[in-house]
């Protein structure tokens, strides 16, 4: 584990059942909001794994170490990048927030040993997506759409509900597009999220 990690971890013991694992750390570091959500996303990523035909284990593993990076306070989350020696772009310096995605893949491997290069993708990009995005990336950030956790009930969720009829693109379009007609009022625009809506939008009808 690298020295910066352990700072975060301290003397939790670990088993190697990563999902019983991260609910552990979660919790036993008073993130009980976060180790809900996490729960949440889980069941919905492999909720939506066994409707689309992907990995059950993967998704649900990915769903619960996705935000993973909570351990790190966030005014520390460009110092903590910057030691794991994570590429972090201008967008992610103007809102670091968008780097807490690499943070959380980079912990899963390195504290929880998932090398699995598809979980560790989904875990990566759950909050942006990416161009040619796999199926397992595309679960995982819808579910975590679904799964909001802020008070009330996500905006865009019925748009989704129903683009989930149709495919995973379509509704990973739904929140991409949410967020495209409100680009002028956040913080940074990621690239790779541009890059994502630019690809779908070009396969459906954008919502307007």
């Amino acid at each position: 584990m690298h020295p910066i990690l352990f700072t975060y971890v301290g003397n939790i013991k670990l088993t190697g059942d990563s999902i019983l694992d991260s609910s552990r750390l979660m919790t036993g570091l008073g993130f009980m909001k976060t180790a809900e959500h996490s729960r949440r996303v889980a069941e919905e990523a492999k909720r939506l794994a066994q409707c689309w035909g992907e990995d059950e284990s993967r998704a649900e593993i990915a769903g619960w170490l996705h935000d993973i990076s909570v351990i790190i306070p966030r005014d520390q989350y460009l110092p903590a990048a910057e030691a794991l020696r994570i590429e972090i772009i201008d967008e992610e310096r103007k809102a670091p927030i968008l780097i807490h995605q690499k943070l959380s893949a980079f912990i899963a491997q390195d504290v929880f040993g998932v090398n699995d290069k598809l979980i560790l993708s989904a875990i990566g990009c759950h909050t942006t997506l990416k161009i040619d995005s796999s199926k397992l990336d595309k679960i995982v950030f819808v579910a975590d759409k679904i799964a909001w956790d802020q008070p009330g009930d996500p905006p865009y969720l019925p748009q989704m509900v129903l683009g989930l009829d149709r495919s995973l693109d379509l509704a990973a379009l739904c929140y991409l597009n949410y967020l495209w007609r409100r680009k002028d009022s956040l913080p940074a625009i990621h690239p790779w999220m541009i890059q994502a809506y630019l690809q779908l939008s070009k396969r459906f009808t954008i919502f307007p």
